[in-house]
């Protein structure tokens, strides 16, 4: 599994990302003022990366071994996906997820907030 430092690393080269450490220690990343991942690193039954993922991921990444819908997000309908065991999502295919992460949130940021920050411009 990614580590703390790498998970860290990674997030903070997307675009106007910012970095807090909430809820007992989880490093929660977020565009916008928006949540798109978050990281636990604890011994307890919530460790792992959780991340925001299209309607079609969800369905997809839900069901692989190692990976489940997100405790707390998906019960309230959300579209979270949790990468808690092993085999789990490799480091490359959890960056990945990510970096789609970020777009999705960003995405859904008002135009003007997007322009402010710099994002989605293309």
């Amino acid at each position: 599994m990614m580590s703390t430092e790498d998970y860290n690393a990674f997030c903070s080269s997307l675009p106007a990302t910012t970095h807090v450490v909430q809820w007992r220690g989880a490093h929660v990343w977020k565009v916008g003022g928006k949540v798109f991942a978050i990281g636990t690193w604890n011994t307890g039954k919530h460790s792992g990366i959780t991340f925001k993922v299209s309607d079609l991921s969800y369905e997809i990444l839900r069901e692989l071994p190692g990976l489940r819908p997100a405790p707390y997000l998906a019960s309230r309908g959300m579209k979270w996906v949790q990468n808690y065991d092993e085999p789990g999502l490799t480091d490359d295919e959890l960056k990945q997820y990510l970096e789609q992460a970020h777009h999705i949130v960003s995405s859904g940021l008002s135009k003007k907030k997007q322009k402010q920050l710099g994002l989605n411009q293309d």
